[in-house]
């Protein structure tokens, strides 16, 4: 081709190309002057669902978009988010032209509910050609639970009756003349009420709000677990670490005597705190009803002690072995039927369950040799205050709150149980 021939092409092809990108950046800017008019809103009917995990949900969505303009919708779509994908996911979207011509659509889209926790829905305008993304008007909130099995009423039931059946045991089990000796000079069990009742429930709201700031349900859970009693499975560990049997009888008595009033006393104090930073109420009747319901259970077994002395004794050759087997029962029962305890599992529950019991052998062991307790007593102070029943504390979770926060919670006392051992094993 000649030379004067090519030249002429070749600057048209550029005049052109310049002319085209004038004419795209000035559409751009157009529509992203409009894109300021578009207005979206998003009706879900039902707004609010409780529903089973590990189900998919059809969910009956309209979408509208309006605006001054009048803007073609080519360029435009809408897309389904949630906010936290572990717990639901949706990937619906809605190009521009299924909408009709009153700019409406209405259909169902899909979400996988995944895991047991609160998800929200929301819904967000695209335009493709500017990039501009407009969150729509209202949300979809999802209270995603874990659908109860047969499982799990009869780990629930088992568990208050053989609750139940160890405050049996313990009423019977208790020496009222060794407690009136010990109580002449109630050091060791002062300094074991202290540390149970003091420095437990302190550690715990501690150590839940360093470890968990942005989970109530973490710091709950933590909470329940440091304001409750001495373990059974304490006196088991003082008789194989060469502790003060009668000493960790009477603390453990007398610490799920003062449960009565203390558990209440913080859960109704330090622990509204805790609820009123998760917009929950206390459950102050079903806290109350517990307390009831564990007295009823000593005051048979004092009963028993009373008049049926050959009872008595047999009651409290099984004090020990029940109380290790209960112990035995709810660790292995509870990771049997919530297997899915550990997908919660992170660094931070480790260590929170970690902490709280070796923290409360250490400042309970220091605080009785601060005041001049022997070696096997200080020994036996700091297991019965590292030892928490965490058998308690799951009942109490599981008890007082709804779904899917009694589930979630669970997962902290099952932490502490499974940690609290390995002191003692080294030992």
């Amino acid at each position: 081709m000649h030379r004067r021939t090519v030249f002429p092409i070749a600057l048209l092809r550029v005049v052109a190309a310049v002319g085209a990108n004038a004419i795209i950046g000035n559409l751009q800017q157009v529509i992203a002057v409009k894109s300021e008019n578009f207005v979206c809103s998003t009706v879900f009917s039902p707004n609010e669902s409780t529903v089973p995990m590990d189900t998919v949900l059809k969910q009956l969505v309209k979408v509208e978009i309006s605006d001054i303009d009048d803007n073609p919708l080519e360029f435009t779509s809408v897309h389904f988010m949630s906010d936290n994908s572990r717990l639901a996911t949706v990937y619906d979207a809605i190009d521009g032209h299924e909408f009709d011509s009153d700019r409406k659509w209405q259909g169902n889209i899909t979400i996988n509910l995944r895991f047991m926790g609160e998800a929200h829905i929301r819904t967000e305008l695209l335009n493709s050609l500017t990039n501009i993304t407009k969150t729509c008007r209202n949300i979809l909130k999802l209270t995603i639970i874990r659908k109860p099995h047969a499982i799990d009423y009869v780990f629930t039931g088992s568990v208050a009756l053989l609750v139940s059946l160890l405050y049996i045991i313990f009423g019977a089990a208790l020496d009222l003349t060794i407690l009136r000796t010990l109580l002449r000079r109630p050091v060791g069990p002062t300094i074991g009420f202290l540390s149970q009742f003091l420095f437990m429930p302190l550690l715990s709201y501690g150590i839940g709000y360093l470890m968990f700031p942005n989970s109530v349900d973490m710091q709950l859970g933590l909470f329940f677990t440091g304001v409750s009693p001495s373990g059974g499975a304490s006196n088991m560990w003082a008789v194989i670490l060469g502790g003060n049997i009668n000493l960790s009888i009477l603390m453990t008595t007398l610490s799920n005597f003062a449960a009565f009033g203390m558990m209440p006393l913080w859960i109704f104090t330090l622990g509204s705190m805790i609820f009123a930073r998760g917009n929950m109420r206390v459950p102050y009747e079903n806290i109350t009803m517990f307390a009831i319901s564990l007295i009823v259970p000593l005051a048979i077994g004092l009963a028993i002690q009373k008049y049926s002395p050959r009872t008595t004794r047999i009651l409290m050759r099984l004090l020990k072995p029940a109380s290790s087997c209960l112990i035995l029962f709810i660790v292995i029962f509870a990771i049997i039927t919530n297997l899915y305890l550990f997908e919660l599992f992170s660094w931070q529950i480790v260590l929170g369950g970690l902490l709280l019991p070796w923290l409360g052998y250490i400042l309970a062991w220091l605080l009785a040799k601060l005041l001049h307790q022997n070696a096997v007593d200080s020994l036996t102070i700091a297991i019965e205050t590292g030892i928490q029943n965490t058998g308690i504390a799951i009942f109490l979770l599981r008890f007082s709150l709804s779904p899917p926060q009694d589930d979630l919670t669970t997962v902290i006392p099952v932490s502490v149980a499974i940690m609290t051992p390995f002191p003692l094993l080294a030992l």
